[in-house]
């Protein structure tokens, strides 16, 4: 069959939930059946080399991409490589700027492209079309261009088929398709030793809150902190490490601080993906409080599906698309994001009965397993382009 093309701004060495998914679909499409057009990054000639499928990186830095010069040259290259492999179908790792070379690429050699929706992404695109006609025009009409739309929840969805009826574009049965992430089953899963990774990092021996996320307001980190606060008596030994960087980094540690919290709750803002195993199994309850904000949204959580495949309980905030991968009772409990007291409550439940954690953890991994994994990503992926490739496009 001919490949397809992923042109994505985002890529490994990159960190980041988008660049984590791109980066699974090259190393998961059959070998010569996908090929990424991405930009010039650090360190990506020895990233490159750990795919099985092909790496084109353009004449031009993944950071200046959204430029004008970069993204005029992004699309020339990526209209000849796509004509070179014979291409069946684009991916666009993001409306913007992958869109913009997508939609070049449809102009120039015919193949047609569907758009990748992660949340945050669409809810500020809704948030512009209300403050710019230009905005709404380029929306329109990359929207519009788009074969299919493939969002990472039922929550994005939705946000995706608002948008489509805010824009007055067609939006007919199909053309949104959901498609949620997941884990590596493989690389994470429990039973791996956690001595290497306490030692490394400082995590003495006891009860460990976990949470692996950028350090932003949106992730609820405040929230969690305020939970592990207030802990009663017979929980005052947890603590807490969060994994990630960013520029709450300053406000949580004196949040922390402010709570009398400082030595309770350890912030690991060095830790390669290598580390991320070890980290999930040093952990008791996984905790992951994002919350919606005007610009903002937890999409899925991908974090969440590695604590599941590691066999960890999970303490979820019922928000954008979490409840898609977090089973209430099932795999976790969920609580709401801006209530401290509720997200102790769940906290506590988990850790004060072994079996309640041990059934969350086991059917957690259990779906990871069986559904919420890279393999059937690609999967549904593949599926989708090949369904597309040939359907013309109602722009209305």
């Amino acid at each position: 069959m001919r490949p397809h093309l992923l042109l994505s701004s985002d890529f490994p060495p990159m960190g980041g939930g988008i660049a984590r998914w791109m980066g699974e679909l090259t190393r998961r499409y059959p070998v010569g059946s996908f090929v990424a057009s991405t930009g010039e990054m650090d360190g990506a000639d020895e990233v490159d080399e750990t795919y099985p499928n092909r790496i084109e990186r353009c004449m031009v830095r993944a950071d200046r991409l959204r430029t004008l010069p970069g993204l005029l040259i992004w699309s020339r290259q990526a209209a000849v490589l796509a004509r070179s492999i014979d291409a069946e179908f684009t991916w666009c790792a993001t409306l913007k700027p992958c869109g913009y070379a997508a939609k070049w690429v449809r102009e120039r050699v015919g193949v047609p492209f569907g758009v990748i929706a992660h949340g945050h992404d669409f809810l500020v695109l809704q948030h512009q079309l209300h403050r710019s006609r230009l905005k709404r025009r380029v929306a329109r009409d990359l929207l519009g261009s788009a074969s299919v739309v493939v969002a990472n929840s039922r929550w994005t969805a939705q946000l995706v088929r608002s948008t489509f009826e805010e824009l007055e574009l067609p939006c007919g049965e199909g053309r949104v398709r959901v498609v949620p992430l997941g884990a590596d089953a493989q690389f994470f899963q429990p039973g791996v030793d956690p001595t290497a990774a306490r030692e490394k990092f400082g995590l003495e021996q006891g009860r460990w809150l976990l949470t692996v996320s950028r350090l932003v307001g949106h992730k609820g980190l405040d929230t969690a902190i305020r939970a592990l606060k207030l802990l009663g008596k017979d929980l005052g030994d947890v603590r807490y490490a969060i994994v990630g960087s960013g520029g709450a980094l300053g406000e949580l540690k004196a949040l922390a601080k402010e709570l009398g919290l400082a030595s309770r709750v350890k912030f690991l803002t060095n830790v390669t993906d290598a580390d991320l195993p070890a980290l999930y199994n040093a952990a008791s309850v996984y905790v992951g409080m994002s919350r919606e904000t005007a610009l903002n949204v937890e999409g899925f959580g991908i974090s969440l599906a590695e604590a599941s495949a590691s066999g960890l309980p999970v303490v979820a905030g019922r928000s954008g698309g979490i409840p898609d991968i977090v089973a209430d009772g099932e795999t976790g409990l969920l609580v709401d994001t801006d209530q401290p007291e509720a997200v102790a409550e769940a906290v506590g439940r988990v850790l004060g009965d072994d079996s309640l954690a041990r059934r969350l953890g086991t059917e957690g991994r259990k779906r990871v397993e069986t559904y919420f994994n890279w393999d059937r990503v690609a999967r549904d992926m593949r599926t989708i382009g090949h369904e597309y490739a040939g359907v013309p496009v109602t722009v209305g």
